[in-house]
């Protein structure tokens, strides 16, 4: 009768048939209310991810075995400017953050992808150095600290009213920041 002499599909062959139809369901899925294409998350000065992860390469290019990073997408409060001061802590301005924090802030406001899974977790406030406000109001996300193994020390705590708040040294102090 009929003979089959097609070869089964090889392993390449296979993962770009897959990344075809991947291709071909983005828009239905995105029609669903699914997160939008990673492309149009990207900061408005590139591939978040893609920048974020490039600062755990080596200098002969490879990972580091502690990298931790892993782009998600985590929810975050509604950020809009604070109005005044919410704390009497000491002021950061803005422009004078580290582009690294800078690019933290801009991820916070887009909603992500964040570089690290661990961003946008609760913020417990145990050190009770920011102002007290109810479990689950503060979210604390990592900013890049240049040249360290595993996440660093410099966080920014984002406050669900809009504020947000900068430490450098793992929650030792803070300072709001003011735009």
């Amino acid at each position: 009768m009929y003979q089959d002499n097609r070869k089964p599909l090889s392993r390449p062959g296979r993962a770009a048939l897959v990344l075809l139809a991947l291709l071909l369901l983005w828009p239905m899925v995105a029609a669903c209310g699914a997160p939008a294409a990673p492309e149009a998350t990207a900061d408005r000065t590139g591939t978040a991810a893609a920048s974020a992860l490039s600062a755990t390469a080596t200098p002969a290019g490879k990972p580091t075995a502690t990298a931790t990073r892993r782009a998600t997408r985590t929810p975050t409060p509604a950020l809009r400017p604070a109005p005044t001061r919410a704390s009497s802590l000491p002021t950061v301005r803005y422009q004078d953050l580290p582009p690294e924090a800078k690019r933290t802030i801009a991820l916070i406001e887009q909603g992500g992808p964040f570089p690290f899974e661990r961003d946008g977790i609760v913020f417990q406030n145990r050190e009770g150095l920011l102002p007290p406000k109810p479990r689950g109001y503060y979210r604390e996300y990592t900013v890049i600290t240049p040249g360290s193994r595993d996440r660093g020390p410099r966080r920014i705590v984002a406050g669900a009213g809009g504020e947000l708040y900068y430490t450098e040294d793992h929650y030792q102090s803070f300072r709001e920041v003011v735009r």
